[in-house]
């Protein structure tokens, strides 16, 4: 874990947010290439889950949360952990995470009692505060979505099978955050929400715990570090029939990456209005101040059933951490010299190619790589950098550590023959390409390391046995 946040820090992924104030625990920035990386794999999901998709929506709802909402979704009276506190170096502790009764800070047993403590933040709305003009920052991004199901469903006439998908940023007041980016105060989630018909749930629950082992190897996440924890009933949230994490080998530990729960039709009947007349099947329908309807009604029976939903939930920083853990090497070399490289995939690299020129600042070589520049940048790809360096040695050292798949060097047989040559970062070897092909050569080094071939969710389990 040392190694990834020095590499992090020194090459402008990650910082501590707040550093020149003394940082603040538990909150982090993404820097140049940082947000390059987060937004890369933010946008593979996305692709998976509406682009390559007809049966799911996007949403992008307001982080700002009305009380009622996290009432009726059980959060208010359920969303804590249990608090401890030294009475002799005054540390605060999660109970359940202790190895032992003793203080991990001082050693000292002289600790309270659990008590637990809720992880919503609290902010007044308004100009004036008071106990009823208060909203909470969302603790997830999954309540704006059930709150929107008919929304949705209304704009877009959608029929069972379909979900709603949304990546967004979640707030939960941690007791003690740790392990640099995997558990913090502000983070983001990437969160579908499949709603299907009752009875059909437990199959479409296995579907997706499939396709979402399938993507996270499409992100060089190998297998052979994922396990998959069946979360004991004893240990299930609250609105949980049955949820299997995805848990990574981490620097620190085997730790869930992302969850995928079954959650029965408890939060679209929570918030729906309990009414006789509504005629609704659903086991939970809560007696609140909705006015909603939030079920699907049969086109034969016209009967309204409350959906079923199936939610996978990934943490995108939990999912950088473990994209850049799986991608870092230190290899030797044949000089006896070693090299840092970070072996990602072409897709989510911060930058795909940079263009250098073999001299700095010779007007020939520079004008040339910087219309290369320009044409592989119109490829809409993601970033291609112009590196005006003219230490050829040192660029491609920091272009390995920081993951460029490809560094096209501009020199003055270019000139001559209109010609470049091309260092593939994973073998370090070089070959020379006419500029005139070199869209198609980045190109397609992309598209093939985003493989479409794996089993996707959305075919239905009978589809599923045939293949």
């Amino acid at each position: 874990m040392e190694e990834l946040v020095a590499l992090c820090k020194r090459r402008g992924f990650i910082f501590q947010s707040n550093e020149i104030y003394g940082g603040l625990q538990g909150l982090y920035d993404y820097g140049p290439l940082g947000v390059e990386l987060k937004n890369n794999l933010k946008q593979s999901w996305w692709r998976e889950m509406v682009f390559d998709r007809d049966d799911v929506e996007g949403l992008d709802a307001s982080i700002l949360t009305k009380p009622n909402v996290l009432k009726f979704s059980g959060h208010e009276d359920t969303f804590t952990d249990p608090l401890v506190d030294c009475r002799d170096c005054k540390s605060r502790w999660r109970a359940d995470q202790l190895k032992s009764d003793k203080c991990p800070s001082c050693g000292s047993n002289n600790l309270t009692d659990p008590r637990p403590f809720n992880l919503m933040f609290k902010t007044s709305v308004g100009p004036v505060e008071d106990k009823d003009s208060f909203a909470y920052l969302r603790p997830e991004t999954a309540q704006h979505i059930f709150t929107n199901f008919k929304n949705v469903v209304d704009s877009t006439s959608k029929q069972l099978p379909f979900g709603i998908a949304q990546i967004g940023k979640a707030f939960r007041n941690e007791i003690t955050p740790r392990n640099f980016v995997f558990r913090v105060r502000e983070f983001e989630q990437m969160e579908l929400e499949f709603f299907v018909a009752p009875g059909t749930d437990e199959q479409w629950h296995e579907s997706w715990v499939e396709s979402r082992l399938s993507w996270w190897d499409e992100q060089g996440v190998s297998r052979k570090n994922l396990e998959l924890y069946h979360v004991p009933e004893d240990e299930l949230a609250h609105y949980s029939k049955a949820t299997v994490d995805i848990m990574y080998k981490f620097p620190h530990g085997l730790e869930e990456l992302e969850g995928i729960a079954n959650r029965t039709d408890f939060d679209l009947g929570s918030h729906s209005k309990n009414q006789a007349d509504l005629d609704i099947q659903s086991n939970v329908l809560e007696n609140n101040e909705s006015n909603a309807r939030l079920a699907t009604q049969d086109q034969e029976t016209k009967k309204w059933t409350v959906p079923y939903v199936i939610e996978p939930s990934a943490g995108v920083d939990r999912g950088v951490l473990a994209v850049l853990n799986e991608a870092y090497k230190v290899e030797e070399l044949d000089d006896g010299k070693t090299r840092t490289v970070l072996n990602l995939k072409p897709h989510l690299s911060p930058i795909k190619a940079a263009v250098i020129p073999l001299k700095k600042n010779h007007e020939g070589l520079v004008d040339t790589a910087s219309n290369i520049k320009k044409d592989l940048q119109k490829l809409r790809l993601g970033r291609v950098l112009l590196e005006n360096s003219g230490n050829i040695g040192k660029s491609y050292r920091r272009h390995d550590e920081i993951g460029t798949p490809l560094c096209i060097t501009v020199d003055f047989e270019t000139l001559e023959d209109k010609s470049v040559t091309v260092r593939d970062r994973n073998t370090m070897q070089q070959t020379r390409i006419e500029i005139s092909k070199l869209s198609k050569y980045l190109e397609d080094m992309i598209l093939k390391s985003v493989s479409y071939t794996h089993l996707r969710a959305h075919e239905t389990p009978e589809h599923r046995g045939c293949r």
